[in-house]
């Protein structure tokens, strides 16, 4: 029986956002180049942050109410909308265009990487399921990533339970998500730019009847360490690799600097839009 292909994980300190999405792009490039292994990467940031999707309109969030309240704001290099980074578990995935689990098209892949959440979370003891392959984002979609699932996003109860996106650009393929593990699911609502104030509270119950966090599912806690020894082991059964531990190599640490300053630092990338 030939060995299962090799992938590298990283578990990374908490981090600001933008330093967060400069590694996840550092990786990408360097893994799409054949420097280092596919890469299966979790995270969390510190201080808490919004990120907003590549193509999202700054003007959607309130830059004042986020520094109220501590909140970091960056852009992802990938699309979706906006997700308040709090209380959870971050994943990323990088590798070749042409490695077996991320080949083909977006959906194609998505559906592998999903498979992989799916069978992590139902360790933690989760009853979830994917969102159909013909759910998409409408154009007139709101602000918030949860208020809706995408294709092959896990769901549980109906409701949304992990948000991803995915970029595939030179070579390479990146796709991170976020897995919410406690809070109040709604704090990204007291951060959105709204002519209206009497829209914030129809907004705080839309969202808790759409989406969820594992601890209101489970009914118990669960910590970032344990659902990273899930995740990870759903990965491994559904991909058919193995993990190597592993670290951000000199040229990734180097390549995330340069990023951090001239792109996901800069107010020319985080106001394009």
């Amino acid at each position: 029986m030939s060995e299962k292909p090799a992938w590298r994980l990283l578990i990374t300190p908490p981090a600001s956002g933008v330093w967060n999405m400069a590694v996840d792009e550092a990786i990408a490039v360097s893994t799409g180049r054949g420097d280092a292994l596919p890469t299966l990467r979790f995270y969390q940031w510190q201080p808490a942050c919004v990120s907003l999707g590549r193509h999202q309109p700054l003007a959607d969030i309130d830059l004042t109410r986020c520094a109220a309240l501590g909140y970091d704001v960056v852009r992802r290099p990938t699309g979706g909308r906006a997700i308040l980074h709090i209380d959870e578990l971050t994943y990323s995935v990088a590798g070749p265009q042409d490695d077996p689990a991320l080949a083909g098209a977006i959906l194609d892949s998505y559906l592998r990487l999903s498979q992989g959440l799916l069978a992590g979370l139902e360790r933690l003891g989760l009853r979830v399921a994917k969102a159909p392959p013909t759910n998409r984002a409408s154009a007139d979609a709101g602000p918030v990533c949860f208020e809706v699932p995408s294709a092959y996003e896990i769901v549980a109860g109906g409701k949304k339970l992990v948000g991803s996106a995915q970029s595939r650009r030179k070579g390479w393929v990146l796709q991170h998500g976020t897995l919410p593990l406690t809070g109040n699911i709604t704090r990204l609502v007291d951060v959105l730019a709204l002519a209206d104030e009497t829209q914030r509270p129809a907004l705080r119950a839309d969202l808790v009847a759409r989406a969820t966090t594992v601890e209101q599912v489970l009914g118990r806690q669960v910590s970032f360490d344990e659902a990273v020894v899930a995740v990870r082991a759903g990965f491994e059964e559904t991909l058919g690799i193995r993990f190597e531990a592993g670290e951000l190599t000199s040229g990734e640490l180097d390549a995330a600097r340069e990023l951090e300053q001239d792109v996901y630092g800069s107010a020319g990338w985080n106001g394009k839009f």
